[in-house]
């Protein structure tokens, strides 16, 4: 795919060639050898842009520890804005200016970042909503090398905010669901206070497609798919009213964003040739290891297997006893045994089988077949006890519903590590092998 998928039409300013401004204080000599370039995306915010680069520029001339550059990147404004970013740039040094002929976050950004020669590269929205206190946390480790993204998350433990409920509910609802239906470990995908290391950035660039508001959102997630190290940084957040975002039709389009990129993700279109950190190592010389082993993993899998599936067959039991009061036998047991095989499924994705990587959709797909199976046991179980045993009682039935579900749950993982995870994880050591 080619690295520049959609027209930027990204022109700078004339004339003017901005250097990166040297890091602050004779303390940190020695801290400016990485270069970051904080981008400032607007769209008609000739009101708001003035206070954000004086208060942002202060900020960086006066405590960051790294050579920096501010790049205002107007998305088409139609209102002076773009003057008024011409004249602060004259008048602030390290301030750089770039025009779009179209609008769009997300296009700012990848014409910007692809752009860059800076190490690491960041941006920020107008409102300066995020407190600046977390810019030293968001590009610390990205300097060490010790992370590959870093973002702002209002959503992690220690962050606070300030916002109305509206916000927040969509906020966390959105969240919610690119955790439930991705499986992602991040917290907060839309915060607008984001980095990276230029290096790790523009093969994902490459296979970004929103110019809008998804951007963020499709970033992360193939960061993740990816294997890269994604730094979350607690953030103080105040929502700022004057806002250029239609947050419902956002919201619309972000759904929409998310069935792309599990479409994308499933086909492997998402993969994408990265720099590999090295592999973890001890760090003291005389440090005693247990080299990993097969029976290692193993022992992993089957203790990690059987406390999922004890769990699940509570949960099921339970639940099923429950819905047994309202419906028939055939109707409580195909309704637990689905919840619960979601459940155990994802839970052995994440946990038992890890390192196997796999996709939520191939693994689900694949415990979809087995669902059916365990479905047809556990019923045909019961039927049959409630035929041989009219008068049998609902903990009876219960009882004999757990006994067949602790037979499917053995097949289920050998089903599992042998198709659905095993062969996943056998690909990707031959594309690493292929490509080492």
């Amino acid at each position: 795919m080619s690295p520049t998928p959609h027209s930027t039409a990204l022109t700078r300013a004339s004339g003017r060639s901005v250097t990166f401004q040297p890091p602050s204080g004779p303390a940190r000599v020695g801290s400016g050898t990485t270069t970051v370039e904080f981008v400032v995306p607007v769209y008609n915010e000739e009101r708001a842009l003035p206070g954000c680069l004086h208060t942002l520029h202060a900020r960086l001339t006066d405590e960051f520890p790294f050579a920096w550059r501010i790049t205002v990147a107007d998305n088409a404004s139609t209102d002076a804005t773009l003057g008024v970013a011409h004249r602060l740039a004259e008048e602030l040094p390290g301030v750089d200016v770039v025009h779009l002929e179209r609008k769009g976050r997300g296009l700012a950004l990848r014409a910007v970042w692809g752009s860059s020669d800076a190490d690491v590269v960041a941006y920020m929205d107008v409102d300066l909503s995020t407190g600046l206190d977390g810019l030293l946390p968001l590009v610390a480790p990205l300097a060490t090398g010790h992370s590959d993204l870093a973002i702002g998350s209002r959503l992690a433990p220690g962050a606070r905010t300030v916002r109305g409920p509206r916000r927040e509910f969509i906020s966390r609802c959105y969240n919610g669901i690119i955790r439930l239906t991705h499986g992602v470990r991040f917290t907060d995908a839309q915060c607008g206070f984001k980095a990276a290391r230029t290096e790790v950035l523009r093969p994902l660039l490459a296979v970004t497609q929103d110019d809008a508001w998804f951007f963020d959102t499709e970033l992360l997630l193939l960061a993740e798919h990816n294997g890269l190290r994604v730094h979350e940084v607690p953030v103080d957040w105040v929502e700022d009213v004057d806002t250029r975002v239609d947050v419902v039709g956002t919201a619309t389009d972000d759904l929409k964003g998310l069935w792309r990129m599990a479409r994308l993700k499933a086909s492997g279109a998402a993969r994408v040739e990265l720099p590999r950190r090295p592999a973890p190592a001890a760090e003291h010389p005389d440090a005693v290891l247990a080299p990993p082993t097969r029976r290692g993993v193993l022992s992993w899998e089957v203790g990690c297997f059987i406390a999922i599936g004890i769990a699940s067959t509570v949960g099921q039991a339970l639940l099923y006893w429950l819905l047994r009061g309202w419906w028939q036998p055939a109707a409580a047991n195909l309704v637990s045994l689905l919840l619960l095989t979601v459940l155990n499924t994802e839970a052995n994705r994440r946990l038992t089988f890890r390192h196997a990587q796999t996709e939520p959709a191939r693994a689900h797909l694949g415990a979809g077949g087995l669902f059916v199976l365990g479905y047809l046991v556990t019923s045909g179980a019961v039927l049959w006890f409630k035929h041989a045993d009219p008068g049998a009682s609902a903990a009876a039935e219960t009882a004999v519903l757990a006994a067949a579900s602790v037979a499917v749950t053995a097949v289920r993982f050998a089903v599992l590590r042998l198709a659905v995870f095993r062969s996943t994880a056998a690909s990707g050591r031959k594309h690493r092998h292929h490509h080492s």
